[in-house]
């Protein structure tokens, strides 16, 4: 993966690095922890600015991220319903939690959804609960670019202070990004068998 990343960056610059953090948020096996901090050690060496390349990788990730937003309200709580009726033992969650969930998006969305973006695996699915749930837009815009900023910042940052060396970042970031997968793995492993349908 880093080589190709690297080929790429290098032969499209910023389009490149636009295009691959767009498909990171797409399709999540991408790892922007691999992107970002690569296209950030090229810029270390030039022609590419820092600047550029926290820009470019943002407004890829926002693309990738108004696209699963867009989505989520066009489906609509309506059309959600009958899938959670269906299939809600393996979502582990049934209309209530559904309900719980509108409510603390209506009250915490901003925060959850800045915050989302920086948590492996996380930021690229929590634009479906907020779009399903009809957090508007502006909000959904602004809190969504203040996170993924400060996440492609950070990690554009750590490659560039490394220059070359993307290689220390991985050894850093992976296993994180690994631990709190596994967590996450573990949390759904837990409430798969716990969970219960308080409404059958």
């Amino acid at each position: 993966m880093g080589d190709w990343t690297i080929r790429l960056i290098d032969q499209t610059g910023y389009v490149g690095i636009f295009l691959l953090m767009f498909l990171e948020t797409v399709f999540p096996p991408i790892p922007s922890e691999v992107i970002m901090p690569v296209a950030g050690a090229r810029a270390a060496r030039g022609p590419l600015t820092l600047w550029g390349v926290i820009a470019s990788g943002t407004a890829g990730a926002m693309l990738g991220n108004l696209f699963w937003y867009a989505l989520a309200r066009v489906i609509g709580m309506k059309r959600f319903r009958p899938f959670i009726e269906s299939y809600g033992r393996w979502l582990t969650m049934d209309w209530d939690d559904v309900e719980k969930a509108e409510k603390l998006f209506g009250r915490f969305g901003g925060t959850i959804v800045s915050l989302g973006r920086m948590l492996p695996t996380i930021r690229s699915v929590i634009s479906i609960p907020a779009g399903l749930l009809n957090m508007r837009l502006k909000s959904f815009f602004l809190w969504s670019t203040l996170g993924t900023t400060i996440w492609t910042a950070v990690l554009a940052t750590a490659g560039w202070g490394l220059g070359m060396a993307f290689d220390d970042i991985e050894k850093i970031l992976g296993p994180l990004s690994a631990a709190i997968i596994v967590l996450i793995v573990v949390a759904y492993v837990w409430r798969q068998l716990t969970w219960r349908r308080r409404h059958p």
